[in-house]
């Protein structure tokens, strides 16, 4: 059935936008016009934030931190083994995913690791890519509380995920 669903929100919004007399090709060169603009506007930002997570990950820190926080993270209930993915979630999904893929291979599907692991990088989301984007959009200089509270918020998420994951 969720095969169907976007064919059928694309012809509905084609048959939609006829009735209302409306020039869907104008309003779509219109929208592909307006992307370019953002694009352009919020390309460093993002540059900058993926130069400095490759340089995280490659420099070793990641893994120096990742030791340094898993006696911590041990006594939440987060697992030791999943210490570089609670750093590398909120900096990179696309990174958080290549390591859930090594956990998952390495302690197997079925293991509290993994499954850890999985709710973990299903549910958290990448705090600072999307405040690079959205932060850069709305012109934001001062974040004051907005990336603490969100980084506070996506950790709580994780102490309480590797909670339900240890009960179920």
């Amino acid at each position: 059935m969720s095969v169907y669903l976007l064919p059928v929100i694309l012809v509905g919004t084609v048959i939609y936008s006829l009735a209302k007399r409306v020039s869907v090709y104008d309003c779509f060169l219109d929208g592909a016009r307006e992307s370019l603009s953002l694009v352009k506007s919020i390309f460093p930002y993002i540059a900058v934030i993926f130069i400095c997570i490759e340089l995280f990950r490659a420099s070793g820190l990641a893994y120096i931190v990742s030791g340094w926080l898993s006696h911590p993270l041990r006594f939440l209930g987060i697992p030791p083994e999943i210490a570089e993915l609670v750093l590398l979630v909120p900096l990179s999904g696309n990174g958080a995913i290549a390591l859930l893929e090594d956990i998952i291979s390495t302690y197997g599907v079925d293991s509290y690791i993994a499954r850890c692991a999985a709710t973990i990088a299903g549910a958290s989301e990448t705090v600072f890519y999307v405040s690079a984007v959205y932060f850069s959009k709305c012109k934001v200089k001062n974040l004051r509380y907005a990336i603490p509270v969100s980084l506070f918020s996506s950790f709580f998420g994780m102490v309480v995920a590797c909670a339900l994951c240890r009960v179920m």
